[in-house]
C-alpha cells in the first residue's frame, strides 16, 4: 500500500468533509492511479480544477501518482493569469454561456436578464446537459457535484449557495461577469436575443397605463413577450446593481 498527500486550496473544500478541509491529506493507494481519478476519488470534481503541483511541478491530469508524493490542487482561475504553469483546461472562456440543471431555474432568469446566454429547460437530464456543454462550449452550472464528475465534462462549477441571490453573487464572482454585464438584451423565459419593436406594432397588447406612460419596447422574437422599462424593470434593475456591488466589496 502507498501514501500520497494531497493539499486542496480555496473553494475545492467545499467538497471535502470539515476534518479535512485547509490541510494536507493521506490518501493509501495500491498500482499508479491517475491523479485526476485520486482526486475524484476524494470528493473533488475534475472539472472545478485548474492547476496541480506534484513535489512543486505542474502536472496534468493524465499523471501517476506514486509513493510519497505531496500534491497540491488549486481551483480555476477565471481572473488570473497561470500561464507559466501547465493548465488543466483551455483558455478560459471570455464569452461566456451556461447551461444549468433542473434546480436552478430562478438563477436561469436572473442570469439572462444580465444579458448572458443561458440554457434551461426542466426536462434536460445530465446527458443532454453534458451534450449541449460540448457542443456549445457552455459552462455546466449545477448543485449536484456527481454531474460534475462525469469523465466528458469539461467545464462546470458547482452552486454553493441555495438562496437565489446569493447564486448570482457567487456566479459574478467566480466568473468575474460585473464588467460584462448587459442588462434587458435577453428574453428572461425563453433566452432569445430581445429586439426593438415600434410601440404601434404592439399597442393593442398594452394596458392603458402602459400606452399612455411608455414609448420604448422591445419584444422576443422566440416567445412573443414584450418588455418595457416599467416599475418591475427598475426593481430588477435594481437588485442587479446591489448584488454586484456587494460582489465588489468581497475582493
Amino acid at each position: 500500500m502507498n501514501l500520497a498527500w494531497f493539499r486542496f486550496y480555496e473553494e475545492l473544500n467545499d467538497f471535502l468533509p470539515a476534518g479535512k478541509r485547509e490541510m494536507p491529506i493521506p490518501h493509501s493507494f495500491r498500482g499508479s492511479p491517475s491523479v485526476k481519478d485520486a482526486v475524484e476519488a476524494l470528493g473533488v470534481p475534475h472539472v472545478e480544477i485548474d492547476l496541480i503541483l506534484v513535489n512543486s511541478r505542474s502536472v496534468d491530469f493524465s499523471y501517476k501518482i506514486r509513493n510519497a508524493d505531496y500534491i497540491s490542487v488549486y481551483p480555476v482561475f477565471e481572473s488570473f493569469d497561470i500561464t507559466p504553469v501547465t493548465h488543466l483546461r483551455s483558455k478560459p472562456l471570455r464569452d461566456l454561456k451556461f447551461v444549468l440543471d433542473v434546480h436552478l431555474g430562478k438563477l436561469a432568469r436572473y442570469i439572462r436578464l444580465c444579458g448572458f446566454d443561458t440554457l434551461y429547460r426542466t426536462d434536460l437530464d445530465d446527458n443532454e446537459i453534458i451534450r449541449l456543454s460540448l457542443e456549445e462550449k457552455r459552462v455546466i452550472l449545477t448543485r449536484d457535484t456527481g454531474l460534475l464528475k462525469n469523465r466528458r465534462v469539461i467545464r462546470g462549477y458547482w452552486i454553493r449557495a441555495v438562496k437565489t441571490r446569493e447564486q448570482l453573487k457567487e456566479v459574478f464572482l467566480r466568473f468575474d461577469l460585473k464588467n460584462q454585464v448587459n442588462l434587458f438584451t435577453r428574453c428572461m423565459e425563453c433566452n432569445s436575443v430581445l429586439n426593438e419593436v415600434a410601440k404601434d406594432d404592439i399597442v393593442d397588447r398594452l394596458m392603458p397605463k402602459t400606452r399612455e406612460y411608455y414609448f420604448e419596447f422591445k419584444i422576443c422574437p422566440g416567445c412573443d413577450r414584450v418588455y418595457w422599462a416599467g416599475s418591475h424593470w427598475k426593481k430588477m434593475k435594481d437588485y442587479v446593481t446591489s448584488v454586484i456591488a456587494e460582489e465588489n466589496n468581497l475582493f
